[in-house]
């Protein structure tokens, strides 16, 4: 509690302005894509100017993204969740601004003994 002529005190400046997600996409809380977390993301092209209607978190994708990042990356780059991310996403694949990559999934998993023996060999060390 602060006494009337002192100033409060904030705990948590390094936090930056608090914006929620949904201010951020637009009020559209659902993405389009289920990327995966480690799915590579470019861009096709240079960021547009501003009056092309891309948002500025849009428009930092774009920029970060001119070498490949993973969509983790790009929601840690920019402090936001990985939903948010997607549903940015959409907009800037359907503008053909970005292209996102998923990985290729492996034909077959070994079975559960090759990586139980993994773990046993690894705790041997």
């Amino acid at each position: 509690m602060t006494m009337p002529d002192e100033e409060p005190v904030w705990l948590d400046d390094a936090a930056g302005p608090v914006v929620r997600p949904y201010a951020v996409t637009g009020g559209r809380a659902k993405p389009a894509n289920s990327f995966n977390v480690v799915a590579i993301v470019l861009s096709t092209r240079s960021a547009p100017p501003s009056e092309v209607g891309i948002a500025p978190e849009q428009a930092k994708i774009i920029h970060l993204c001119q070498r490949p990042l993973a969509l983790a990356e790009v929601a840690a780059h920019l402090s936001l969740p990985l939903g948010t991310i997607r549903v940015l996403l959409d907009g800037l694949i359907a503008q053909g601004f970005v292209q996102v990559n998923e990985p290729r999934q492996a034909a077959t998993l070994p079975d559960d003994s090759v990586f139980e023996a993994l773990i046993n060999g690894l705790r041997q060390l």
